[in-house]
This record gives C-alpha cells, structure tokens and sequence, in this order.
C-alpha cells in the first residue's frame, strides 16, 4: 500500500475547562475573606463593577425583620445584576422538604457552563490568561503556583489559633459527634487558651452528655500547645507536667494545695507532699519554669474571629428557616450608565474592545456570585434538613453523613458539595460549625466495595504496626502494600500522616528503638 498524503475529516467530545469555569470553581471555594479580597481586586480592575454597600445595610435589617431575601430587587435603574436565582432564604417544614426557588441549575454541572456568555465573545482577556497556562503545561506545577510566579516569591499566611487546633482535630478524632463536641468547645476558648468552668452550662447547651464532653476534653488537652482547654492555672499545669512525664503524687499534691505558695508556707508543703524542703524548693521551681498562657510561645499564630456564611433559626411549625449572612455577602453591580457614557465616546479600536471586554467580564461576575450564593444555600438547607435531630436534640442525634448524600439529594456532584462546605460556616442554635463537620471521612475499596471509614483505616495501621516482628520492621511503602492486599485504596502520604496522628515513628526510628533494645538486653 503507497504511502500518500491525504486529508481526513474527524469529529470528537472532549471536556475543557474554560476561563469561566476555572473561575466559577475558586469562587465557590473561597471563604467569605478571600472573596472580599478577590471582589476588591476586581473593583480595582474593573472600572465598570461597583460594590453596592447602600443594599447590603438595607438588606441586612430587612432580614432581622422580616426574613427577607439576601438578594433584593431594590437595585438603583442605572446599575444591573444578574437574574434572581434565589431570594436568599430556604426554609425547611417539620419533615425536612426545602422550599425554594427551582428555576436556577447548578451550572458547575452542567457542560454548558462554558457559554455563559451566550452570543458575546469570551473576553481576550481570560483567553489569555487560559492560552498562557496550558502553554506552561504541567512543569508550571512544579514550584509555582498557576500566575507563574515561585512558591517562594509569595508571601506565607501565618495560621491561626483556630486553624492549628482544627487541623489536629480532624487528625485526632474521628467520631463525628466527637469532633462536632470539640469545634464547640475551641469557639469557646479565652485569650488565654482556656475554657469557662461551667462545662455543665456548655453540655447543655450544645445537647450532648456530660460524662462525653468529660472524655472529649480530655482528648484535647492532649493537643499542642500544652496547657490548651484547662479550665484553670492548676489544670494548666497538671496538663504541662502529664506532658514531660512528671505529675507524680508528690507534684499533684503540690498542685492541690497551691494556695499555700501565696503565703511561702513551703515547710508545710515539704510535710504534705513527703518529701524534704530542698525538694520541694526544686519542684516549686519546676512549677514556676511551666507557662501561664500556652498560647505565649506560638508568636506565629495569630487571632481568628469566624464569620458565619450561613445562619438559621426556628420557623413556624417546627420548621427552620435557612438564610444567607447578607453582611458578608459582597454584592457587586454593574455600572450599565457609566458604560454607555464611555462607550459611545471611544473611537479606538483598543478602547472599545477593552471596555466591552470588561462589560462582559462584569457580567459574567455578577451572576457567579449570584450562582455561588444559591449553591451555598442550597447546600447548607439539605445538611439542615438531614442533621435536624442534631439542631433540635443535641449531638447524640447527629446523623452519619458522607457527601455523596448531599450530592444525591440536591443533584450535584460531590466535588462542588466538598467546595462548598470546606470554609463555610454556618451559624445555628448550638453554635458556629464549618459545614465539613457534619460529614464523616471515608476511604475508598480497591474492589469497588464499601467504603472504610478513616478511623478503621487507623486501626489497621496501628494492628500491623503492633504485630511486626523486630527483623521485619513495615516502612509506609509496606504498610500501603498490605492495606491494597486487604482491600484499602490509600495513598502512601495518608499513611505516614494517619501514622503520624497515631504518634508512632517512622521505620527507620522503630528500627533504631529495636536495636537499642535488643543492645540492653544483651549488656544487661
């Protein structure tokens, strides 16, 4: 057969994420900070977006009021916005069906999210910026974020209080109730890292078992700093001490009669804890190195005040009414007027395309931020309406949740429930929660299966670890192997970080606690 050049005509589908898409993505997964500063960014870009402040004062007490909708028709003619998606409430009747608007669709599933322009031409812009990206290609990856610039050019965000004990609570305990126990009890720490003494009034309050949030503080005050959750200077210390293995009875004797240090009665004190008057000037001087305030030694953690995107509160009849946080709402607008002002003036070929350019630009903002609002009420409704028994009798009625419950119910696709509910918040009658924490984790089967819940997956790390012989010490690889040979699909990183949660070493370091053991033996 000749080789001979010819032309050939083929049709095929494939998926693109455009410029639209790429954005409508970060936004939904923006915390309420990050989008004031992103919408600020695009007011200082954007001379034909303003942020209308005048309807979310207005707004905002119409709310208190009378429920009203986070997303008014009371807009000034020369300014436009997007279609109504949502009037920013949903309420929820005794059974848990949510009343709200249907004619809005996630687009964020939907393949046609990328027209959302319809007849207009996608902005230059944003083609660039998507041209410019996939010409990088997946070495861009590799120590720069996606504007191209080196990890180590950007600035680092310092974390806060709040992040740092959260990320050890999602590591350390894995019981939802558990956790939903422990976030309520971090929204209730002082400056100094210490909780209220009436833990009563807090079980109480939040609907859960005295004897369980008893057992849920203990676990937290296991958590770094040492000294975080006491309830006072004495609980502080003795939690200091458990820490470097010296709360002995002489030292918890100590502690119990402090009140004799204000009056330098260290005699009776020697006589109490049994032992001599040197040591009890050196335990006394142990007792003044410990720390007042664990939160002195992490200068790198900084104050955090949670802003809630989403509050609720009873309606008629036992049902609950589901409203977005107007006040941290960011409406902006677009200025049609000033427009039309401009436009008609331009007789460059530039100007006009750099203008329309930001009109459809501006455009298209303005409904995504609609679309998002709508999303995160959407979202926030059903995990109302599936926890209901948690709102109304405490935490020993809330439900096992997964995403793909939500998912199902509300017709999107797990990754945008993920989005949604990762730094979003939610005010309710028991306090402040991030809508992740409704949800259980869960590690998938290799053979298609059920899935594992991540405390399981724990388990079994912690059993093969405990039965390895001292010639064959399980390095993470091993580990990772004989968890894929028992049906557990998990990455290599999630073992070391659930090995690490466990507060087991490394190989290398079990194999060294090996050696020197077995070294002991023989000597002794």
């Amino acid at each position: 057969m000749a080789l001979t050049p010819r032309l050939e005509l083929r049709q095929s589908q494939t998926l693109v994420m455009t410029p639209q898409l790429q954005k409508a993505i970060k936004l939904l997964q923006y915390s309420n900070i990050e989008l004031r500063e992103f919408i600020e960014e695009e007011l200082a870009d954007n001379p034909l977006l303003k942020l209308n402040d005048e309807d979310l004062s207005t707004e905002s007490g119409m709310a208190e009021e009378h429920g009203a909708s986070a997303m008014s028709d009371n807009v000034d003619p020369e300014y436009s916005e997007a279609p109504e998606y949502t009037d920013g409430t949903a309420s929820l009747d005794p059974h848990g069906q949510e009343h709200v608007s249907e004619d809005h669709v996630n687009v964020l599933d939907m393949a046609e999210y990328g027209d959302v322009w319809e007849q207009e031409d996608v902005p230059s812009t944003a083609t660039n910026d998507i041209a410019s990206f996939s010409e990088r290609g997946s070495e861009s990856r590799i120590g720069t974020d996606y504007d191209g610039r080196y990890l180590e050019q950007t600035l680092s965000q310092k974390t806060s209080l709040r992040d740092h004990l959260m990320n050890q609570i999602q590591m350390e305990i894995h019981s939802p109730k558990d956790k939903i126990i422990a976030v309520f009890l971090t929204d209730h720490l002082d400056e100094c890292g210490r909780l209220p003494n009436d833990l009563e009034g807090l079980a109480e309050h939040l609907g859960c078992d005295l004897h369980k949030m008893h057992q849920v503080l203990n676990r937290l005050q296991q958590l770094d700093p040492p000294g975080i959750f006491a309830r006072s200077l004495k609980e502080c210390w003795s939690i200091q001490l458990r820490e470097i293995d010296r709360l002995d009875p002489a030292m918890e004797t100590l502690l119990e009669n402090i009140d004799l240090l204000k009056v330098h009665d260290y005699q009776m004190l020697a006589e109490l804890c049994c032992v001599d008057f040197d040591d009890i000037e050196d335990m006394v001087s142990e007792l003044w190195s410990l720390t007042h305030n664990p939160l002195d030694a992490f200068d790198q953690i900084v104050a955090q005040t949670v802003t809630p995107d989403v509050t609720m509160r009873p309606g008629l009849e036992g049902s609950w009414i589901v409203e977005l946080n107007t006040t941290e709402l960011p409406k902006v607008l677009v200025n049609n007027t000033y427009y039309a002002q401009i436009s008609g003036k331009m007789r460059n070929k530039n100007d006009k395309k750099y203008v329309t350019d930001k009109l459809q630009w501006a455009n298209w903002l303005v409904k995504s931020l609609h679309q998002r609002a709508t999303t995160i009420l959407k979202v926030a409704s059903e995990i109302v309406s599936q926890q209901e028994s948690f709102f109304e009798l405490g935490v020993e009625h809330l439900k096992p949740l997964a995403l793909r419950d939500i998912a199902e119910e509300i017709e999107m696709h797990e990754s945008t429930v993920s989005r949604v509910t990762t730094n979003k918040y939610i005010d309710t009658p028991r306090g402040i929660f991030e809508l992740k924490y409704f949800f259980t984790t869960a590690i998938s089967s290799s053979n298609g299966g059920d899935y594992y819940s991540s405390e399981a997956v724990r388990h079994k790390i912690k059993t093969l670890i405990g039965e390895e012989r001292p010639g064959s010490i399980l390095s993470d690889d091993k580990l990772v192997e004989l968890l894929n040979n028992d049906g557990v699909d998990i990455a290599r990183r999630t073992v070391a970080k659930y090995r690490e949660a466990l507060k087991i070493p490394s190989s290398v370091h079990r194999r060294r606690l090996r050696n020197r053991s077995t070294a002991f033996t023989l000597t002794y």
